[in-house]
């Protein structure tokens, strides 16, 4: 089921937290929602969700508008929250079959639903114990299982891994995975590299406008960030060769890297091909170019690029 926004803005007082944004999620798709804190993120998976009225424009899902149809829609959406709000007096499986109750699922399907769950999530350790007797990591998990515990075909997972280690995390961006492949997700992180492991496509907001949309790869494309290449050269000191890559056309600067004398990063202008203007000089001076890694262009420095301004 495709989600469509259309013209999304919503004001609160006179600030817009969300400012004319359009954009599309299609079934079987895992989009990373990014952005700074106040940029608008959780304000517009609470729209999609109908946690939250719509301030102008609309937002479809399928074909149905969520301005006139919210009520009928929500029970296709699976909600994770940013707090995660629970009731920590409750045990996990009671609490499963509450959630179970309210989203309307047979009574007599809601036990194997939530075994399923528990098992799913990997809180079968756990399930009779209080919520309020589980670590964050685990009120995270129950907070998943509820989120698809009526099998939704949208899921909004806001801040999914929040206080899980480092091996649940993998576990759940292995179940996020296996879920987007017949599921519609919307998954917004502060986790860069989990955005590159979990998802197909990547939206950055920041105040309140969308300001980059395309897989990690294509936003590295479009990015006006320099050429830099990591190489280690023998066969002359490091101040030798310092200074003869900085008479190249287009090199910006050349920097030591770790303690190994020759090893050293070159900035280049955008462009520029580096790699071969250096392999004529190496071939020049008779020196040895024994290694040339170009360094990608970071997530994380696209990310800064577009909303430290």
């Amino acid at each position: 089921m495709n989600i469509r926004i259309e013209n999304l803005t919503k004001r609160f007082g006179p600030q817009k937290a969300v400012d004319n944004i359009s954009f599309e999620v299609r079934t079987g798709e895992i989009v990373g929602f990014l952005g700074p804190n106040g940029a608008g993120k959780s304000t517009t998976m609470k729209m999609i969700t109908g946690y939250l009225g719509i301030g102008e424009g609309d937002i479809y899902i399928g074909d149905k508008s969520v301005r006139h149809h919210g009520d009928e829609l929500k029970r296709h959406i699976g909600y994770l929250p940013e707090n995660n709000p629970l009731y920590t007096d409750m045990p996990v499986i009671d609490y499963l079959v509450f959630c179970a109750e309210l989203q309307g699922i047979d009574k007599a399907k809601i036990p194997a639903r939530v075994r399923e769950m528990i098992d799913i999530t990997g809180l079968k350790a756990e399930k009779h114990k209080k919520i309020g007797e589980l670590s964050k990591g685990y009120r995270q998990r129950v907070g998943l299982a509820q989120a698809m515990i009526h099998d939704p075909e949208i899921l909004i997972l806001d801040e999914p891994t929040t206080g899980l280690d480092p091996n649940q995390i993998v576990e759940i961006r292995k179940l996020i995975r296996e879920l987007g492949q017949h599921k519609t997700v919307i998954l917004s992180t502060h986790i860069l590299p989990e955005v590159e492991a979990t998802c197909d496509r990547i939206l950055i907001i920041n105040r309140g406008k969308i300001v980059a949309n395309g897989t990690a790869e294509s936003l590295r494309n479009q990015s006006s960030g320099n050429a830099v290449l990591r190489v280690l050269i023998e066969g002359a000191t490091p101040d030798e060769v310092r200074t003869a890559i900085l008479k190249l056309p287009s090199v910006k600067q050349v920097l030591p890297v770790d303690s190994q004398p020759g090893r050293m990063e070159i900035t280049a202008e955008p462009g520029t091909s580096l790699g071969r203007v250096l392999f004529h000089l190496c071939v020049e001076k008779g020196w040895v170019l024994t290694e040339a890694v170009p360094v990608e262009t970071r997530l994380e420095d696209i990310f800064r690029n577009l909303t430290l301004n």
